[in-house]
């Protein structure tokens, strides 16, 4: 009875380890630590499997970079050029040589392009790690709280 008293007044440092506030704030606390400890291994372990994901996606970045800035300037005047070749090797008018240039050009840079984006889907499966740690984590932070505040039977021997 003195300890609920003294509870209800508000003085500080009357809880005992051995009450039951003193347990259910220890529990919070203990909780709380580990909800900070699980937030701050979460964020490392996406750190290593974001610097995992940029090393592998960095090649395949930088061709399709690459091909799509030589699409973008070099294409229209090497297309010209090669049309204007067509053309004459072949007599046929400036425009369909045009037409058979630019379709040819299409298919090549179509190629490149798969290729690349081949790539790119497995440099994503890095966060795979991340992921699944996540979902434990959030399994493990129900399960406290569904079970939390309710008695354990102990064993009998």
């Amino acid at each position: 009875m003195a300890n609920q008293a003294t509870v209800r007044d508000g003085t500080p440092g009357l809880m005992g380890n051995g009450s039951p506030e003193g347990r259910l704030v220890g529990g919070i606390a203990e909780f709380g630590n580990d909800i900070a400890t699980l937030v701050e291994l979460q964020a490392k372990l996406f750190m290593i499997d974001l610097k995992e994901c940029l090393s592998k996606l960095l090649v395949p970045l930088a061709l399709a970079a690459g091909g799509l800035l030589f699409l973008v300037g070099a294409v229209p005047v090497a297309l010209l050029g090669v049309a204007a070749l067509v053309a004459a090797a072949l007599k046929i008018g400036t425009g369909w040589a045009m037409l058979l240039t630019g379709g040819v050009f299409l298919v090549l840079a179509a190629i490149v392009i798969v290729v690349a984006a081949r790539r790119i889907g497995p440099g994503l499966s890095t966060f795979r790690r991340s992921s699944e740690e996540f979902a434990r984590n959030l399994s493990w932070v129900r399960t406290v709280l569904l079970y939390s505040g309710r008695s354990v039977p102990q064993r009998r021997i």
